[in-house]
C-alpha cells in the first residue's frame, strides 16, 4: 500500500466523487454465526462500526460481547496516537490464542491504523494469522471478502478517497440517539494529524440526503442527532451547489427533531452566521466542541492550525456572547516539538480565560507520516507529564466551577438508559452535554425530562427527577 505524502495528498481529490447508492443483496452464508467487534478511536470510528454490524447481520451474523464464543473477530482500528497501535497489537495476542483454540475463527483488522503506511505489510509479516485487513475507503467490500474467503490472507486497502454513498443502512446502537454522518475526511493538513492520510481529504455528502436521514430517524422516535465529521463546520466547502454548514444546520433545525448536536469544529472555518443558526434554533443543543491545541502562536504556526490565539479568544467570546447558556470544550495537546515552558503558559493562559467546561488533553506523540514526525521531538516524556499534570489539575478546576454553578438548578435531560455501575440509577446528557447520575428516572428512559441538579462533580452531576411545571434553568 502506498501512502501519499503530503503534496500527494493535497492534490488527490482534483476529480469528482462519484456517488453511490449501497444495495443489499447478501446470502446468508453465515447463519447464527457470532461475530464480535471491538472498536478503537473517535465517533466517526463508532459510526464506522454501526455500518460495519449491518453487513455482518445481512450475512446472517449474530453479535456476541464475549470474544471466545464468536466465530468472526473484527477490530476497528484508530490510527491517532500511538498507544491505539499498541492496544490494537496487544489485543491481537488474546485473537492469536483463540484461533489455536479454533482454527476456523476468522479475524479482520479495519479501520484508520490499516491505512498508514506499512501496517497492511506489518500485519502480513507478523501476523499471518489475520485473515482480512480492510481499510476506511472500503468498509463496503467486507462482505465480498468474507464470501470470497480463502485460506489466504486478504488485504484490501485503498489509500485514495472513497466515493461518496448514500442510504447507508446502519445497526445503530441506540434508538434514541444517532449518528449522522455529514462528510468524509479532512482538508486541514494539520501537521500532527494522520485524519487527511487515512480518511482522505474531505467530500461532503449533498444537504437533501442527510436531512431526509434525519427526518426518517424523527419519524422512528430518535430524540437527538448528532452530525458527524472531521471538520463539521468546512461542510460544502469542497461542493459546487453553494451551501455550507450554517444551511445544512438550518435545514436540520427545521425539521423538528428535539436534540442537535455536530462535532467537530476547527475554529477557522467557524463562521458569525453559523453562530447566529445556532442561536437562533432551540433544538440546536447549545454545546460546542472547539479544540485549541494550543495557546502559543509559535507552536499553533507548527503545528499548521492557521488561527492564532487572538483568533481564537475572538471567536470564543462571540460565541459567549450569543449564546450565553454555551458550553464550551477543547482538546489540547502538550509537549509538542519545541514547546517551551513559556509556550506552555500561553496555552495555560487562554484555559483561564476561557475557563472551558472541559478538555480532552493529550501528550504530544509522533505519527509516522505527518510532518510533524520530521521534527525533533525535543521536550522529555519527564516534561510532557508534567505539563499535562499541571494543565489536567487546571481543567478540572474550572470543570468542577462550572457544574457547581448548576447545583439547585433544573435542567433539561435526556435520558438513555440504566448506570452500568449502579443499577437503581438512570443517566443522560443535559442539553450541554453534561453527564448526569438520576436517582428516579427508569420510567424516562427515552424521554426529555426535567431534572433537579442534586451534586456537581468535576466530572458528573447527580439529580433527581422534578415535576413538569418547573423552570427551567438557562
Amino acid at each position: 500500500m502506498h501512502l501519499p505524502n503530503l503534496e500527494e495528498a493535497r492534490k488527490r481529490t482534483d476529480k469528482k466523487v462519484e456517488e453511490k447508492t449501497v444495495e443489499y443483496q447478501y446470502p446468508k452464508a453465515f447463519l447464527n454465526k457470532k461475530y464480535f467487534l471491538r472498536t478503537y478511536g473517535c465517533q466517526m470510528n463508532m459510526h464506522d462500526s454501526e455500518e460495519i454490524k449491518k453487513y455482518l447481520e445481512l450475512l446472517g451474523f449474530v453479535e456476541t460481547t464475549t470474544l471466545e464464543e464468536s466465530d468472526l473477530v473484527v477490530l476497528n482500528t484508530c490510527a491517532i496516537r500511538e498507544n491505539a497501535h499498541e492496544k490494537v497489537f496487544g489485543y491481537l495476542g488474546r485473537c492469536k490464542h483463540l484461533k489455536r483454540e479454533k482454527p476456523d475463527l476468522i479475524i479482520a483488522i479495519g479501520g484508520c491504523m490499516s491505512q498508514e503506511e506499512g501496517v497492511a505489510n506489518e500485519i502480513k509479516e507478523k501476523h499471518p494469522y489475520v485473515d482480512i485487513v480492510f481499510g476506511t475507503h472500503n468498509i463496503s467490500d467486507l462482505p465480498k471478502m468474507l464470501l470470497e474467503k480463502k485460506e489466504k490472507q486478504t488485504i484490501e486497502v485503498y489509500s485514495i478517497e472513497g466515493d461518496v454513498y448514500e442510504q447507508i443502512e446502519y445497526k445503530r446502537d441506540s434508538n434514541i440517539t444517532a449518528w449522522v454522518n455529514i462528510m468524509y475526511g479532512c482538508d486541514k493538513f494539520c501537521t500532527y494529524c494522520i485524519v487527511p492520510y487515512t480518511r482522505g481529504k474531505q467530500r461532503s455528502r449533498k444537504l437533501e440526503p442527510i436531512v431526509k436521514e434525519v427526518e426518517e430517524l424523527k419519524q422512528k422516535g430518535y430524540k437527538e442527532v448528532t452530525l458527524l465529521g472531521q471538520n463539521v463546520n468546512a461542510y460544502g466547502k469542497d461542493l459546487e451547489e453553494g451551501y455550507d454548514f450554517k444551511d445544512l444546520l438550518e435545514r436540520v433545525a427545521k425539521t423538528g427533531i428535539e436534540r442537535i448536536r455536530f462535532v467537530t469544529s476547527h475554529p477557522w472555518d467557524f463562521t458569525d452566521e453559523m453562530i447566529e443558526v445556532i442561536a437562533k434554533y432551540d433544538n440546536i443543543m447549545p454545546y460546542i466542541h472547539l479544540p485549541l491545541q494550543s495557546g502559543s502562536d509559535r507552536i499553533l504556526k507548527l503545528m499548521g492550525r492557521r488561527y492564532t490565539k487572538e483568533e481564537y479568544l475572538t471567536l470564543f467570546h462571540k460565541i459567549k456572547e450569543k449564546i450565553p447558556s454555551v458550553s464550551v470544550t477543547t482538546d489540547i495537546i502538550v509537549g509538542f516539538p519545541n514547546e517551551t515552558e513559556e509556550d506552555f503558559l500561553e496555552t495555560l493562559d487562554v484555559v483561564n480565560t476561557c475557563q472551558f467546561d472541559s478538555a480532552f488533553t493529550f501528550i504530544y506523540s509522533p505519527r509516522e507520516g505527518t510532518p510533524a514526525s520530521r521534527i525533533k521531538d525535543n521536550v522529555t516524556i519527564e516534561e510532557k507529564e508534567e505539563r499535562l499534570q499541571r494543565l489536567n489539575a487546571l481543567v478540572n478546576t474550572y470543570s468542577l466551577k462550572k457544574n457547581k454553578v448548576l447545583e439547585g438548578k433544573i435542567v433539561p435531560v435526556l435520558v438513555l438508559g440504566e448506570n452500568e455501575k449502579d443499577k437503581t440509577k438512570v443517566y443522560g446528557y443535559t442539553d450541554t452535554m453534561k453527564l448526569i447520575n438520576i436517582s428516579n428516572g427508569k420510567d424516562c428512559i427515552g424521554q426529555i425530562v426535567p431534572v433537579k441538579i442534586t451534586e456537581a462533580k468535576s466530572f458528573s452531576l447527580d439529580g433527581e427527577l422534578v415535576s413538569e411545571g418547573e423552570e427551567i434553568y438557562g
